[in-house]
Parts: structure tokens; sequence; C-alpha cells
């Protein structure tokens, strides 16, 4: 007799005792359900399945919150000092910045992508008009996620009879690829706005803006580098950010907005870091910035990250109207940041600011007109 067949023998007849009779397969599973505990049926049936959908539904939140363990913060800007009175001569702001001045200012291009941002575009132009000598403007019947659109500028044109003679504008058809990174229609509009400058008329070292529609550069700020002379040939601008209204006020990290000498052949219109030089200081960001509830479902729809569209409930109405009165985020996402430390100093909701100290000054002259975007009047109009 062996004793490994004695032993394994001796164990069936055990569970057969135990869990009456049938397969091997069948009576062992049997035995090992029997065998569990209360505790052991709780994890089973209820932490496990709550545990797993909690990752579904906050997948998001948790990648964001481990983003410090694997990922770098990038290379820190090179923060230059933005000296700004208005009682101060402009030779004088020159020379505190380290520059010369110019005999006659430079030439300005203001160049945008637009999408549906009338109310923004306008509180943009009236705060650079005076320092701008051609307006470039493109927009196409798609969106970068693919989606139709009117072409939205064209019919409120009328909106911007101030630029008339100054406007370089352009449509560009949507090319409607499903499935398509987002990503690619942009670049592809972006370098229609390339060719729309050419048009334009612009030449080598005019002073070329790129920045999208709601990161708006303070008119001196323009002022000041289209007077100077030995400027960067490329500076960022750093632009305080502002999410739904100037209400709540989130930071100075703002950084995309740029100012371009331009140079033929070299400068490309684009929304990336280009140069490790950021002027501090220099104008505003006021995201999602919308008068109405519908615009801020159709941007959600229609811009690089409408990713972030986890759930159909994110577009109800009422969810959105409750998030912007309380400064939350449009998207239930963690703040983007690279260490522990700032990731959860600006956890929760955007405090509420009284300050409208230092904004566009067209915002301030028309204040009945945009009372929305000031503090206290959180509430949007429906349609």
């Amino acid at each position: 007799m062996v004793l490994g067949d004695y032993s394994s023998k001796k164990s069936d007849d055990f569970c057969e005792d135990v869990c009456g009779q049938g397969s091997r397969v069948g009576t062992r599973l049997r035995c090992i359900i029997r065998g569990l505990d209360v505790k052991t049926w709780m994890t089973l049936l209820v932490v496990l399945p709550l545990l797993t959908l909690g990752i579904y539904l906050h997948y998001q939140k948790v990648t964001y919150f481990l983003r410090p363990l694997w990922e770098s913060p990038p290379k820190p800007f090179n923060v230059l000092p933005h000296y700004y009175q208005e009682n101060v001569s402009m030779e004088h702001q020159c020379r505190l910045h380290g520059w010369g001045v110019r005999e006659t200012p430079r030439r300005v291009f203001d160049a945008v992508l637009f999408n549906n941002e009338v109310e923004m575009l306008k509180i943009r132009w009236r705060e650079l008009s005076p320092y701008v000598d051609e307006f470039v403007l493109l927009e196409s019947n798609s969106t970068f996620t693919g989606l139709i659109k009117p072409f939205i500028f064209q019919r409120n044109k009328d909106k911007f009879e101030f630029v008339k003679s100054r406007l370089t504008y352009g449509r560009l058809g949507g090319r409607f690829r499903k499935g398509e990174n987002p990503f690619v229609e942009e670049a592809y509009q972006r370098v229609a706005v390339d060719r729309l400058l050419k048009v334009a008329g612009i030449k080598d070292d005019d002073l070329l803006i790129m920045s999208d529609v709601d990161e708006i550069p303070s008119g001196h700020t323009v002022d000041l580098l289209r007077w100077c002379d030995d400027i960067p040939p490329v500076l960022h601008l750093q632009l305080r950010n502002y999410l739904y209204s100037y209400e709540f006020y989130q930071d100075n990290g703002s950084w995309r907005a740029s100012v371009h000498r331009y140079q033929q052949g070299k400068t490309r219109y684009t929304h990336y870091r280009q140069s490790d030089l950021l002027l501090a200081d220099s104008g505003w960001h006021c995201s999602f910035c919308f008068r109405r509830i519908s615009e801020f479902v159709f941007k959600m729809r229609a811009y690089s990250h409408s990713d972030r569209i986890r759930f159909l409930h994110f577009l109800n109405p009422k969810r959105i109207q409750d998030v912007i009165c309380q400064g939350a985020d449009l998207f239930d996402m963690l703040p983007e940041e690279y260490t522990f430390r700032e990731l959860i100093g600006k956890m929760g909701n955007i405090p509420h600011s009284h300050s409208a100290v230092h904004l566009p000054a067209y915002l301030l002259n028309h204040a009945d007109e945009y009372k929305y975007l000031l503090p206290g009047n959180c509430v949007r109009e429906s349609e």
C-alpha cells in the first residue's frame, strides 16, 4: 500500500461525509463554500464589489493623486520681474527691465483660434485694441473633437466693428475624422493660423501674441514689449488664473500665453512651452467664463480634453450651476500638480474672492453687462 494513495482516499471520504456525494471538483467546492465564515462572505459579497465600483468611479482621482510618484515636475521657468505703474514713463519702465527703449513701437499682431467665446473675445480685444495693429482670427466649422459647429464669430461680427479695419478673419472647413485624437485637429487648425498670419502681412521682428481667447495679456504688458528694445525673442506670460469668473482666483500658474518677435520660417503658432523665460503678472486667464450654461456644455464636449466627461450627468445643467457657485471642478478631478504638498494644498473648492481690483478696464467700465464675471454673481443664464 502507498501512503500517498491512502491519504488521498481518506481525504475524499471525509469530504463526501461532510458535503455529500458528487464529483471531486464539486465536492471540494462545496467544502470550501461551507467552510467560509460570515466575515469572509461579507468581504466577497460586499467589500470587494464596493472597492471595485469605487476604483471605477474614481480611477482618475486615484491616478492624479499618485501623479507625484510617476511624473517629475517640469523644469522651472526663469521668472522675470515685471515693473509697471501708470505714472512711470515708458523709457524708465524699459530700463527697469534691463531693456532699451525704441524710437517707434513694433507692430503687434494678436492671433487667436476661435470656438464660441464671444463675450471673452470682446473683453480681450477692447483691452488690447490701443496696442494691436492687426487682429487675426480663425474659426472652423469643427470643434477639436470633430463636432459640427456654426461659424459663431461670423454670426456675431457686428459686435466687433471697432476692429473691422484691422481684422484678418479666416474660416476653415473641418476634417471630421471620427475617433481621431482631438489634438490632431487642433494642430491642423494652428497650422492654418500660420498661413493666415502671412495673409495679414506679418513681417520679421513684428510682435506676435499667441494665446487662447480667454488668456488675455494686460494692455500695459503689450505696450511695454512693443516699445522696449532687446526683449527676448520668445517670452511666456504669467497670467492670473481664474475659473468660471473673476470671483474664483486659483493661482498664478498660467504660462501658455506667449509673445514672439516674429521670424519668417521659424515662428510657429503653438500653445506649448517654447522658452524658459516668464514675465511675471502679465494678465488674466479666465477659464470656462461663460454667460450661459449651454456654453459650458458646448465647451466641455468640444475642447481637446473632452475625455474628462466620464459620466453623462457631468453635463446636467443643474449640476453645472451648482459646481460654478461652489468653485468646484466641472469634471470632478483633482488638481494637476507634481508634488503631494501642492496637490493637497489645492484640493477642495476654490475660495470665493471679493476683489475686483486690477481687472480688464472694459470689464469694469461695463460691469452691468458682464455682471456674471464679477464677485457675488455666480448664477448663470439657463439660455
